[in-house]
């Protein structure tokens, strides 16, 4: 699928992005997604830049565990924590979605995540493995990250393993419920998530088409 042009008002100052660059994610695909809606781009693991920026985009690809020690060494873990805590806004993809859990499961080894969320990230239990190709969503109620989108539209996948129970309690007076967006592939799991600064993604925004570049758009509003 290819993307559609992208506009920008006239006179709007784009807003400044970091794609965080820890070794492990499509850094080149996410620059280039997010510059086509109109964000001004960075790849970089510095620390004071990606503090700074009005949003940060953790990609990730390959292995929990390997994409954790990725993390630390790069300060990420870290960066993610403190933009967190002072409300500023931090986007996971794929594994850099599943890193956020509490912990990874895979081949038998348990790994720590970020636990920003509880909740274990554990193998699909499907015929086909990995889940591989364009499936749709079940996007939650009132989300502003699926804002726009048809119920039908469809989103590129590529994992093996997923959250599969949503363990954090709802929210209360004083705290939003989190938003679950669910997909299917031989069982349900989390496909996305939006939970005040922090969204999160299964699925690939960057290789999406018009239906990724409009979430991407939602995002970058957001900031």
């Amino acid at each position: 699928m290819e993307l559609s042009a992208a506009r920008q008002s006239p006179g709007k100052t784009a807003k400044k992005v970091v794609v965080f660059d820890y070794g492990f994610g499509n850094v080149r695909s996410a620059e280039r997604a997010l510059a086509h809606v109109g964000a001004d781009v960075e790849i970089t693991r510095d620390y004071d830049t990606a503090m700074n920026a009005d949003g940060l985009l953790v990609p990730g690809v390959g292995a929990f565990a390997a994409c954790m020690r990725g993390l630390k060494e790069a300060r990420g873990d870290w960066i993610i924590g403190r933009r967190l805590s002072g409300g500023r806004p931090v986007m996971g993809i794929c594994v850099g979605m599943q890193v956020l859990f509490g912990r990874g499961i895979e081949h038998g080894v348990e790994t720590s995540g970020l636990e920003e969320w509880p909740g274990t990230v554990g193998p699909l239990k499907a015929e086909v493995v990995p889940h591989m190709g364009w499936n749709t969503v079940r996007a939650a109620e009132d989300s502003q990250l699926f804002a726009g989108q048809p119920a039908d539209a469809r989103y590129y996948f590529v994992h093996s393993y997923a959250v599969h129970d949503w363990e954090l309690e709802v929210g209360n007076e004083h705290l939003a419920a989190p938003k679950v967006t669910w997909a299917t592939h031989g069982e349900p799991f989390v496909a996305a998530v939006e939970n005040g600064a922090l969204w999160a993604t299964q699925f690939h925004p960057e290789k999406s088409g018009d239906a990724g570049a409009q979430l991407l758009t939602n995002w970058i509003r957001t900031l």
